[in-house]
């Protein structure tokens, strides 16, 4: 057949050439043909050759060419069969694309490719041609076929070591109980699983997808609990951990998380009409939004994905996630992305085999995360990065989405009878083991036995399926509708079909390439698909939508009446399952949860008075308090943590759409920080919504209760900052942990889920949605664990009565006012000032106070209501000081604070007035003539009024300490410590 390669060029420089191999009937006036749409003669230059010729273009003396390996998804090349077809070249069967980079030395080619997904070939000028000939013929070569085989395993007469052996192999993440459960339901039957069969159960039963930590019965021991009493109305949930030195608890999710939720709404007047929709049950979270339309918020986590090919994981999290809201009926309007690295500065020779390096994880998972949210037209528009050794080896992607459906649209419950039809992208050798590999710990030979759960997604794909679907909803042609997700269609379809049965015929689903075995083709993650149940009679109408819009639509089997799943390949039987047994058959856990005895001393509640006065430390010789102080600011503002996030937000696009009223830069240069962000999801509409999120895994490391207090209310800080209600804000939770097997892994996490109850209730905020992802461990060759830190992010959404009271971060005029709202204690255990100066003795955890907390809360939004408050910013990283210089930073202009006016406990110092972390605490700039009202509204209430903001642009602190030394520091310092003035 005759192959061509076009080769596209810069002008100058040395940067990368995109090469294009080309197989088929076309000839070489059609090759040029699409060689001239490949390239831009602006700036590149472009070559044809035939490679029957042996013809090349010149090489550099050095370089690397890297494609991807057979079955990883190629964007690029079915982009150029699309354009081949719309230009009238025909002809072209094969497409392969290539990335050539010039090498100073052979041993930087690693740098240019992950051989997890991709195949490279080194080249020097004098290579023999017939060397690149030869792997060009071998990318263009069709995949070796191999025959379908159902294979059945011999599990009845398997001893428990064997089991465990096949649970192992087959990176099906089953315990020994598991095993032993599936071994006597198919001993009742008569017969042994097949490969299919096994594996249907496995992904049903992951962690993943099941929850089973969470659901699993929880055996709590604090050695030395109940050392002061709690009060139980305030702190439920820490009240029950502390009732007896061992506790039993029914199950996590119920016990914690849904019974909060219940609690919360309960409480609600019944006059209020229903605002929670739908919470627990469907792939997200469903608000009510005025009396047409609903909200719906879900957050995922794709963090080993991520681990071993950082742009593949990132960008299908991304997709992911925005399919979980179209599969409540939803238009996904926004997208929310958290992320955890190692520190990008890690040396490459202290990380173990086979991690990537930070700064290169931090990279691709930052460009998947741009490229799927920016191809879909979908605004990026909150988040937050952290950095930390804890990550190094495991690190965490969040992503989120917010949808927009008009009320009750989405519909539920398929019907015996009803079509299985599958939407979207087509099956490949991808993802699969997705839901179990993300069950098991990270190893240095996972890249190798869990490769095949990498993919690389299609947003474009996705886009066109989108606009499908909402046409599909608006005209009623589905009954039922969920994404494809971890499982591949055995999760989709048997989840959908647990209350009917369902038969699914494999030989009638579209597949990317030939060859893939029955059971793989059942159990595949390839991305860009959804399962709709449709009656019979709108079928003929949804698959003439579907070839109207371009999309791929087939109709896979049907919904039953006798509670069995089907699935079979020619006739041939791969599963067949009682539903019952799939979905109600994995025996309950039983969970130790052991608190250490180095944490069982944990903080306890807030009972009044902090520490006693204490000096600020001496620095250098001749070096003041102010001195050193402003040494520690600068440097907290140039912390991994803390310090500009613009050249990642600029890459994302947060505004398309039009719905992004408050941006996630603010102020004067718009390159200030901002607390949450304000959309309005409807045009018509001044009701808007406020996002934001908390999360600070260093809490955990002390004590998981007061971590998920102070997430949970740095969520709601950051919404009430920006103007939201926080008598109306609903929470996600997402789990990232170490192994629930250790003890005292499952003691934090038990103390984790007691703090977001508690959290819950209190603030009146009831969880919609949640996720967790456990098993985030590192085992090295040694078999040394490195789990990552505790990590728990909650996210918020409230409702802004008036998009046009937003609230931004920025300093807004010189001559007014500065508040303080809240109360700083010595509470700097945990705090980022530790990592750039010595922590003084006798500090203590920062701790939500619930019983004031929500109140203040209250007070502010009250206030922000009445146009009292022209800019505010919640307290988190760094304090004080920090909150103020990017205040200062945003407006571009100066302030004054006297540390002596700030609501503090008795005999605080400097240090800990302006670094403590104290939770619940803002700022806040009112006008002259609002303070008095402004004041009223906290009565009661630690507020007061601490500085005014300048015309000059300088941060000046002063009183509590510092009388003798002020600290006088220049708002273009503080830009570039904090970064903003590179950006």
């Amino acid at each position: 057949m005759p192959a061509f390669l076009i080769t596209v060029l810069p002008h100058t420089g040395a940067s990368a050439a995109y090469l294009y191999l080309l197989d088929g009937t076309l000839d070489s006036a059609a090759a040029h043909h699409l060689a001239a749409i490949l390239c831009d003669p602006v700036t590149q230059v472009v070559s044809v050759n035939d490679l029957a010729a042996r013809a090349d273009s010149p090489l550099p003396d050095l370089s690397v060419e890297v494609a991807f390996r057979p079955g990883v998804t190629d964007n690029a090349a079915e982009s150029v069969r699309v354009a081949a077809s719309r230009i009238g070249v025909t002809g072209v069967e094969t497409v392969k694309t290539l990335r050539r980079y010039p090498l100073t030395n052979a041993d930087a080619a690693r740098r240019h490719f992950n051989p997890l997904i991709e195949t490279a070939h080194i080249a020097a000028t004098h290579d023999d041609a017939a060397a690149r000939y030869a792997w060009y013929t071998t990318l263009l070569a069709p995949p070796a076929l191999r025959p379908p085989l159902i294979t059945t395993l011999p599990l009845r007469a398997a001893d428990d070591t064997q089991l465990a052996e096949i649970s192992r192999a087959g990176l099906l993440a089953l315990d020994l109980a598991e095993m032993q459960t599936v071994q006597r339901y198919f001993a009742e039957l008569g017969r042994d699983p097949t490969e299919g069969e096994l594996e249907t159960i496995a992904q049903t039963w992951s962690e993943h997808c099941s929850h089973k930590t969470f659901k699993a019965r929880v055996r709590y021991t604090n050695p030395d609990s109940a050392l002061t009493p709690v009060d139980a109305a305030i702190y439920p949930g820490l009240a029950l951990l502390e009732s007896a030195p061992t506790v039993e608890i029914e199950s996590l999710i119920k016990t914690f998380l849904i019974t909060a939720t219940e609690t919360v709404l309960a409480a609600r007047p019944a006059a209020v009409a229903p605002w929670v929709l739908s919470a627990f049950v469907d792939n997200a979270g469903i608000i009510a939004f005025g009396e047409d339309y609903e909200l719906s918020i879900k957050v995922e986590t794709h963090n080993h994905p991520s681990a071993l090919e950082p742009f593949g994981g990132a960008n299908t999290g991304v997709g992911g996630v925005v399919r979980d809201v179209l599969g409540v009926s939803a238009q996904p309007i926004a997208n929310i992305d958290v992320l955890c690295f190692g520190h990008e500065d890690t040396p490459d020779a202290a990380l173990a085999p086979n991690v990537l390096p930070p700064r290169v994880t931090a990279a691709g998972v930052v460009a998947g995360v741009r490229d799927y949210g920016n191809k879909l037209g979908i605004p990026t528009v909150a988040g937050a990065v952290l950095y930390d050794a804890g990550y190094t080896a495991n690190p965490l992607v969040y992503c989120g989405t917010v949808g927009l459906a008009p009320r009750g649209s989405h519909p539920r419950g398929a019907q015996a009878g009803d079509a299985i039809v599958a939407l979207g992208g087509r099956t490949g050798r991808d993802g699969i083991h997705g839901a179990t590999f993300s069950s098991i710990e990270l190893t240095h030979t996972t890249a190798q036995e869990a490769g095949s759960a990498v993919q690389i997604g299609d947003p474009i794909t996705e886009k066109t399926m989108i606009d499908v679907v909402l046409q599909a909803r608006d005209a009623r042609l589905y009954r039922a509708i969920t994404d494809c997700g971890a499982g591949g269609f055995s999760s989709a379809v048997g989840e959908m079909g647990e209350e009917t049965g369902a038969h699914v015929r494999l030989e009638t689903i579209p597949l990317k390439y030939a060859g893939l075995q029955p059971w793989e083709i059942w159990l595949s993650e390839a991305q860009e698909r959804m399962v709709l149940a449709v009656p019979p009679e709108h079928v003929a109408a949804l698959l003439a939508l579907c070839a109207a819009e371009d999309v791929e639509a087939t109709v896979i089997g049907h919904f039953t009446d006798d509670q069995r799943l089907l699935v079979t390949y020619h006739n041939q039987t791969l599963a067949q399952l009682d539903m019952a047994f799939l979905h109600g058959g994995r025996p309950p856990r039983v969970m130790e949860a052991i608190v250490p005895d180095s944490q069982s001393r944990s903080p306890r509640p807030p009972a009044g008075e902090g520490p006693g006065e204490r000096a600020v430390a001496a620095g250098p010789a001749g070096e003041g308090p102010g001195e050193r102080v402003a040494e520690t600011l600068l440097a907290l503002l140039a912390h991994p943590n803390i310090r500009s996030r613009a050249p990642i937000i600029r890459s994302y696009d947060h505004e398309v759409g039009g719905r992004t009223v408050t941006k996630p830069l603010v102020g004067a240069r718009a390159d200030g920080p901002g607390d949450g962000v304000v959309l309005q999801p409807v045009p018509t509409d001044v009701r808007g919504v406020a996002l934001g999120c908390g999360i600070n895994p260093r809490y955990g490391m002390h004590d998981a209760y007061w971590m998920a207090l102070a997430c949970v209310d740095e969520a709601l800080r950051n919404v009430v900052a920006a103007g939201g209600d926080p008598q109306r804000t609903v929470i996600l939770d997402n789990f990232c942990w170490g192994s629930p097997r250790r003890p005292e892994q499952m003691a934090a996490l038990t103390r984790a889920a007691a703090g977001c109850h508690d959290a819950a209730i209190a603030y009146g905020a009831p969880f919609v949605s949640g996720k967790d992802s456990l098993s985030n461990e590192y085992v090295a060759a040694d078999g040394a664990r490195t789990p990552i830190p505790a990590t728990l992010l909650i996210t918020a959404l409230a409702e802004v009565p008036d998009v046009r009271g937003a609230l931004t971060s920025d300093l807004k005029e010189a001559g007014n006012a500065l508040l303080v709202v809240g109360l700083t204690k010595d509470e700097l255990l945990g705090s980022h000032v530790a990592d750039v100066g010595t922590l003084p003795a006798g500090t203590d955890l920062p701790r939500v106070d619930l019983a004031s907390a929500p109140a203040l809360m209250a007070a502010l939004h009250q206030a922000m209501q009445a146009g009292l408050v022209r800019s505010c910013h919640d307290m988190s990283e760094g304090g004080l000081a920090v909150a103020l210089a990017e205040m200062a930073i945003g407006g571009d202009c100066g302030a004054t604070l006297d540390l002596s006016a700030v609501p503090a406990a008795a005999g605080l110092d400097a240090f800990a007035l302006l670094f403590s972390e104290s939770p619940t605490r803002f700022v806040v700039e009112a006008r002259p003539a609002h303070v008095a009202a402004l004041l009223a509204c906290c009565s009661g209430l630690p507020c007061a009024i601490v500085g005014r903001v300048t015309g000059e642009p300088f941060l000046v602190i002063d009183g509590g300490g510092l009388a003798d030394t002020p600290i006088r520091l220049s708002t273009e310092e503080l830009r570039q410590a904090w970064g903003a003035s590179r950006n």
